[in-house]
């Protein structure tokens, strides 16, 4: 049973279509042949697209004066432009197909139908039961290519040397009176009804496409282009959400006149598509604390809209998923929308596999995979390993969630093996898990980190197109610690998302994913994304406060700092350089060490061992506080302040720890910064 929440028939359809299966009034020549344009449903066209489909434009004509019945219909090329790339797989070149004379032309999967066949719109009563070569007429025709006859590759529609059409002596009566013509191929065979258009930079054209006068008032012939995509990135911005247009001009140019009314349409509203987060926006960890699966952050990926996430088809019939190709043509019914990647999808060669040079088996209107979503690992210091949940999860302490059945409107997504790996008939590139948290109901995968970056692409398998949806991934992260080897490097970890594929060096240059091309995969992306924290790994230190310390006035201050990492608890033993901040008001005692060297020669602070100094040595005619921060967790200070020879006067006290979020001790639980 077709599943009429994700898929609906434009009304468009039935208001438009008023040809040989629209009421009639009485009869008679109505006038000049004329065309008006329209885009019955503009859509909501993503920012980020490099290829996305615009709105299908309708070409609705009426009037014209009678040919004679065998005669051949005259034609015309219709040529529709927009103000950006056009971006529909090409299929095949002419250079392909051994015709190297002249400009090399693309053949794409764009499509141009004529009397909209296979729509399921009823016919009059007076016009049911008729046919053509066994076939019904108008939108109860079979989808029927044109095919040239003498040539292998399709360039000049029904013109000569192409597919001819002539007038058809079927008589068509009208319900009012008057008659409406029909055309076929010769010897009475169905009429060709579907043309593939040819790209060039901004425009495709649909080349010798038969015109036949509808005459008859009240009728009309339509002409439905469809699967045209277009690079929109770079337009949307500037103005409100929703409001730039995409237009595109219809044109109409050759044997046969035939003006066109208000041939400058909006094809689609572009807006961006995608708004990312990182929750939290920046968790901690320390350089000396091992960490094993630790929750790291959630990825969030928010449509803008409603159809900004789509599943590779529209999930009807046998295709569950949503997500498999299509040996059999289910998403091929004129005027519908889909709310999916693939467009106007008919089974593969059929168009009679353009004389045997169609490219890679590409099926004509059918994306390679749904909308996939990245992310884009950067400055990961070696030893830290990065894990990701497979599937879309509520939260880093959620289990998988289970795929839904293909009816279902519920989220989810789930890992895949690249960005630009197609599905195949049948398959989803998916990755199988590599280990498994939250008692193994969480199933996780390691990211591939290659000097310092790595990636990770989620594919959306089931979507709601009447919600905007939330789609979150979670982050793990495992490392040993050796801080006295520096290991991990300390730094911060950052995220990118967006939609994928974008530009890089494993997919295509911005160039060439901005045009129409022959061998990258659909859809693609321009990448708009920027980077944000997603960890940091700190110097484990403590940082100590000695608020008196004086070698004025005959008296100086004993410091001592002890490093208690060594202990009878099993403490991971750690060692460090100290830097001591001396603070008078003065600004002038610089920055020393224990040792009272240079703080980039300092050596460090051996665990179980006191390094000891006077103030006299380090800060001579200092008197004020000092701050020591040391490289190592459990720093503990001592002062003792004296007269020479203590005869005096002679005091000691014990430095203040200052809290700077690194007290625990190294084999104890640490505080994680992910709420779970």
């Amino acid at each position: 049973m077709v599943d009429f929440r994700r898929w609906i028939i434009a009304a468009a359809v039935i208001a438009l279509f008023a040809g040989l299966a629209s009421a009639q009034v009485p009869g008679g020549n109505v006038g000049s042949l004329a065309c008006s344009a329209s885009v019955a449903v503009p859509p909501q066209l993503r920012t980020e697209g490099l290829t996305e489909l615009i709105g299908d434009i309708v070409l609705t004509c009426t009037g014209g004066a009678p040919l004679p019945t065998g005669s051949t219909v005259p034609t015309a090329n219709i040529t529709v432009s927009l103000g950006t790339n056009v971006t529909s797989r090409i299929l095949t070149t002419a250079a392909l197909s051994g015709q190297n004379t002249g400009p090399t032309l693309n053949v794409s999967d764009a499509l141009l139908l004529i009397d909209e066949p296979g729509s399921g719109i009823p016919l009059p009563a007076n016009e049911t039961g008729l046919s053509i070569g066994g076939q019904g007429i108008g939108p109860a025709a079979g989808q029927n290519a044109c095919l040239n006859s003498t040539s292998t590759f399709p360039l000049v529609g029904a013109g000569p040397g192409g597919c001819p059409q002539v007038v058809n002596n079927l008589v068509v009566p009208g319900t009012g009176g008057g008659t409406i013509p029909v055309m076929s191929g010769p010897g009475n065979t169905p009429p060709s009804n579907m043309y593939l258009g040819l790209v060039s930079a901004n425009q495709v054209t649909f080349s010798g496409i038969p015109i036949l006068p509808p005459v008859t008032a009240g009728a009309a012939r339509v002409f439905r282009m469809t699967n045209i995509r277009a690079n929109v990135n770079g337009l949307g911005g500037g103005l409100l959400n929703g409001i730039t247009q995409l237009v595109a001009s219809v044109a109409i140019s050759g044997s046969t006149a035939l003006p066109v009314n208000n041939p400058v349409i909006v094809a689609g509203f572009i807006q961006p598509g995608l708004t990312t987060a990182v929750t939290p926006t920046s968790a901690t960890f320390l350089q000396c604390t091992s960490v094993n699966l630790s929750a790291t952050a959630l990825l969030r990926f928010t449509e803008n809209f409603g159809t900004a996430f789509k599943t590779r088809v529209a999930p009807i019939g046998v295709n569950a998923t949503g997500q498999t190709g299509i040996p059999t043509a289910l998403q091929n019914i004129p005027g519908t929308i889909y709310n999916s990647e693939s467009g106007f999808v008919i089974p593969p060669n059929f168009f009679g596999n353009l004389g045997g040079f169609l490219v890679n088996g590409a099926q004509v209107g059918l994306a390679d995979y749904g909308t996939r979503l990245k992310a884009v690992f950067n400055n990961v210091p070696a030893g830290v390993r990065l894990f990701v949940s497979v599937f879309n999860v509520a939260s880093v302490t959620a289990a998988n969630p289970t795929a839904p059945a293909g009816n279902s409107t519920a989220s989810f997504a789930a890992l895949v093996n690249g960005e630009t790996t197609q599905d195949g008939n049948n398959s989803i590139p998916l990755l199988s898990p590599t280990t498994a948290t939250n008692s193994n109901a969480t199933a996780l995968y390691e990211v591939p980190i290659v000097n310092g970056t790595g990636t990770a692409v989620w594919e959306v398998l089931n979507t709601n197109p009447a919600a905007s949806e939330n789609f979150t991934f979670g982050v793990w992260t495992t490392y040993t610690a050796n801080q006295n080897s520096g290991i991990p490097a300390v730094g911060t970890i950052t995220v990118n998302q967006s939609y994928a594929p974008t530009p890089g060096p494993a997919t295509f240059t911005a160039a060439a994913g901005a045009a129409a091309s022959i061998s990258l995969s659909i859809p693609r992306f321009a990448d708009t994304s920027t980077a944000r924290n997603l960890l940091t790994i700190q110097l484990c230190q403590t940082l100590l406060l000695y608020p008196f310390v004086t070698n004025q006035n005959g008296f100086d201050t004993g410091i001592s700092i002890a490093n208690t990492t060594t202990d009878p608890i099993n403490t991971a033993p750690q060692a460090g350089a100290c830097t001591l901040f001396w603070y008078d008001g003065t600004g002038k005692f610089p920055n020393t060490g224990i040792n009272g060297t240079d703080t980039t020669k300092e050596p460090p602070v051996a665990t179980g061992t006191v390094a000891v100094n006077l103030a006299s040595v380090l800060a001579p005619g200092f008197q004020g506080y000092m701050f020591a921060r040391c490289n190592f967790q459990l720093a503990h200070g001592f002062a003792f302040i004296s007269d020479l020879g203590a005869r005096n006067l002679a005091m000691g006290y014990l430095a203040l720890v200052v809290n700077n979020g690194a007290l625990v001790r190294p084999n104890a639980p640490v505080a994680e910064s992910l709420a779970h």
